[in-house]
């Protein structure tokens, strides 16, 4: 996959990503008992590039294992984010002198982060914290993620035969016989039957290069400023990575609470020239997944016709099927 189109950091890339899931919840609402994310208006189902973002993250951990270049900035961890930073500025041997910091010093701690943690390379980060270490934007976006079709979400009893407060399992002196103990406790779980969601990225390659500032801090070379904006970069073998991720990061997140949910196509439009050949939202519209005629209520992937006009591609722009 290495020597692909697709792999390719020099080129830009615009994707589309379908997936699905069965009775399960894809993305719960905080903001509403955790029930799945919908739009209030057309009842459309969606998840949040964080969502996805998240289980890329989780994907990179496990298979790289923590290596060099690899890590996660942002993860469930014991290193709190500015002991990270701290060690950014210890390994170029900088001062962190907090709102006052040095720009070009900030910039070099930056692309120092960039190097050491996958996501900050891929997603970017703002870094603007009590120790500085500058704002990056980087060059794989994302959008949320919305359902074909109207979804409709269930909340569902569940029981649980285990107790948790010991007094429940006394028996309860009543007026007149005693009241039977606490056997069961009763819990609520949220779901989707079924919904099929589309979403979308973006890769910038003019993002994928940072530079090193021009005036260098005391005690830092040329040669070592260009060693860090060339091991910076968002290079072929991390974009192989991303596309390896969104293939796997379902299988690799399983949960009772999220249900069956698949991947069901990766589409990547790949562009000639780094600046593009075409707008997204023209090569996005050559997909358009439909519900068959023959289909009431949607329930399966097979419920739905997925048409792609490859005849529509412009000059200058190719199209793989990952998945689908």
């Amino acid at each position: 996959m290495s020597n692909s189109i697709f792999t390719d950091a020099n080129r830009r890339h615009d994707f589309v990503i379908l997936f699905d899931v069965t009775d399960g919840n894809p993305n719960g609402d905080p903001d509403n008992d955790n029930l799945p994310r919908t739009d209030p208006e057309t009842g459309q189902g969606i998840v949040t590039d964080v969502c996805l973002k998240r289980k890329i993250r989780d994907y990179v951990t496990v298979i790289q294992g923590g290596a060099d270049r690899f890590r996660i900035y942002v993860q469930k961890a014991d290193v709190a984010l500015l002991d990270k930073h701290e060690e950014a500025y210890k390994s170029l041997d900088l001062k962190s002198t907090g709102s006052k910091q040095k720009r070009e010093d900030s910039q070099l701690a930056g692309l120092w982060m960039r190097n050491s943690f996958y996501d900050i390379r891929a997603f970017g980060a703002v870094m603007t914290l009590k120790i500085n270490c500058g704002q990056v934007r980087g060059p794989m976006q994302m959008t949320f993620s919305r359902s074909i079709d109207r979804v409709f979400s269930h909340d569902i009893t569940i029981t649980r035969v285990a107790v948790t407060d010991p007094k429940n399992l006394e028996f309860a002196e009543g007026d007149d016989d005693k009241t039977k103990k606490k056997e069961t406790e009763m819990g609520r779980k949220a779901l989707v039957p079924y919904g099929l969601y589309m979403g979308y990225g973006f890769f910038n390659p003019m993002l994928a290069k940072p530079k090193a500032p021009d005036k260098l801090p005391k005690g830092v070379s040329q040669e070592r400023a260009d060693e860090l904006e060339e091991l910076a970069r968002f290079n072929n073998e991390d974009l192989a990575l991303f596309w390896e991720a969104l293939e796997g990061m379902f299988e690799l997140d399983r949960s009772a609470s999220r249900g069956l949910m698949a991947l069901r196509g990766l589409y990547i439009f790949t562009h000639d020239r780094p600046m593009g050949n075409a707008p997204a939202h023209k090569l996005f519209e050559l997909i358009e997944p439909t519900l068959k005629s023959t289909v009431q209520v949607p329930r399966k992937f097979k419920d739905y016709a997925i048409d792609v006009e490859e005849s529509g591609l412009p000059n200058g722009v190719t199209l793989t099927r990952l998945v689908g």
